[in-house]
């Protein structure tokens, strides 16, 4: 499981017909920075995941990859690899609060 923020959407008219309906998003992992510690870094790279909870553009989310994201009932029968599980509200780290309570970053 990962702390993401979501970058875009992806459209796509031809699929199969299990992903009809699935709402897709890009988005970039982050991690923590690794002197100060009191802030979240873009890893440069960029994910699909299907979205399970309903998340808007430049939101931080938890992620989850693999046979992991095939564990939920909305998504057992999916040929998905990363899906969004959950919403960051608040995240510490190091004796740093990086998110505080509301998802607002310091």
């Amino acid at each position: 499981m990962f702390v993401a923020r979501v970058t875009g959407s992806v459209v796509s008219t031809l699929k199969v017909p299990s992903m009809t309906g699935q709402k897709l998003l890009t988005v970039e992992p982050l991690r923590i920075d690794p002197e100060k510690h009191d802030r979240l870094l873009g890893t440069g790279r960029t994910f699909v995941a299907v979205d399970l909870i309903g998340v808007g553009a430049d939101e931080l989310v938890l992620i989850v990859q693999g046979s992991s994201a095939r564990m939920t009932d909305e998504t057992a029968k999916l040929p998905v690899d990363a899906a969004i599980i959950g919403l960051v509200n608040q995240l510490s780290a190091y004796g740093h609060e990086i998110i505080s309570a509301g998802g607002t970053e310091k």
